[in-house]
């Protein structure tokens, strides 16, 4: 029991931490959306992962932007960001 509340103690700032940073990535990436018109629409969150509805056309550039927001979100961070992309019709064939 102890070991399971010390783990708790040291986990639920990390993870308060993570939730914390993919909200503001999200703000960001949905103002980036609407000031550069994108056709693009963030359509789920969940834990550390985003998902978009895209055009073909706008897939690179979303690709770009959405990586350059998550990776950027938190620069005093010591440990870099990195951001894996997936790609499919459906969310089995983009993982």
């Amino acid at each position: 029991m102890r070991g399971f509340a010390e783990r708790n103690a040291i986990n639920a700032p990390l993870q308060g931490s993570a939730a914390d940073i993919i909200k503001v990535a999200m703000i960001r990436i949905q103002k980036r959306l609407q000031e550069e018109q994108f056709q693009a629409k963030m359509i789920l969150q969940v834990h550390d992962e985003l998902n978009f509805s895209c055009p073909v056309e706008e897939q690179e550039r979303l690709v770009a932007m959405v990586r350059e927001e998550m990776e950027g979100v938190c620069p005093e961070l010591r440990v870099p960001l990195k951001v894996d992309v997936g790609i499919g019709d459906n969310w089995l064939e983009a993982h």
